[in-house]
């Protein structure tokens, strides 16, 4: 019931970082996102900062910087919310590029862009270098709730699994010339997508027979992942004590 050895977001490689036992990177990530949101509102020097520490981690990974860039993607919603933040917001106005906008609402859509976009690099930096199974085994060994640790293991092991049978019903779907074009299909895509949500559900049920007549208890085997030594997590700790460093010298600036 292990996961697959890599992933969509992973990117195969032998850095320092990919070396680095699954849970230190847990662990700095969770510490750099904390800081970076603990900027000071309207201070925006310390982004900088905040940048070249990432990068730093980037070129450390070998990870193709473009390899990061197209799977950014994920964070058009969150562009598209600040974008509309300086015209929705109240507040003292603005001349900006000739259009009134909201001038606390600009400075909050700054905010929001710069953490959310260093988030997102630093989780798809974590991502492009921790394999599925040494996540799992990185939570276990941070000692996350057995229930959670399994309920994603499932999930991982098995979203390529529904995806390929999604997959396998387009395939049969445009065989017999259907195309997805206009409001007339959408009984044929909601029907597809019942008959997806029966099949997954019966193949559950199977799997978990399954592993109950293999002796299943409640309770996957522990992943093994062995014990960080101090210099891995001292080199873990070099990008999120860099950002500590940089935030709280905002903090005492900023007063």
């Amino acid at each position: 019931m292990g996961a697959a050895h890599g992933h969509r977001l992973y990117f195969h490689g032998h850095s320092p970082v990919h070396r680095l036992p699954a849970h230190c990177k847990i662990v700095a990530l969770l510490c750099f996102v904390l800081a970076v949101v603990a900027t000071p509102a309207g201070v925006f020097w310390p982004f900088a900062w905040y940048a070249v520490g990432l990068l730093a981690a980037v070129g450390a990974s070998r990870v193709p910087p473009l390899f990061l860039a197209r799977r950014m993607v994920v964070e058009t919603p969150f562009v598209l919310f600040a974008v509309l933040m300086p015209f929705v917001a109240t507040g003292p106005r603005v001349d900006l590029l000739g259009v009134s906008v909201s001038e606390h609402g600009l400075q909050a859509a700054a905010m929001l862009l710069c953490k959310g976009t260093l988030g997102v690099v630093a989780s798809l930096l974590f991502a492009a270098t921790t394999e599925s199974r040494d996540f799992l085994a990185g939570l276990q060994r941070l000692r996350m709730p057995q229930q959670l640790v399994q309920i994603m293991a499932f999930m991982v092991r098995y979203l390529d699994v529904t995806t390929a049978e999604m997959q396998r019903m387009r395939v049969a779907r445009e065989a017999r010339c259907f195309s997805a074009r206009g409001p007339a299909a959408w009984p044929t895509v909601a029907r597809s997508g019942g008959a997806l949500f029966i099949r997954a559900y019966e193949r559950g049920e199977r799997v978990h027979l399954a592993m109950l007549s293999r002796g299943y208890a409640g309770r996957l085997p522990m992943l093994s992942e062995s014990p960080a030594s101090a210099l891995q997590w001292s080199v873990a700790a070099l990008l999120p004590g860099f950002t500590v460093l940089v935030s709280l010298a905002a903090w005492t600036i900023s007063r």
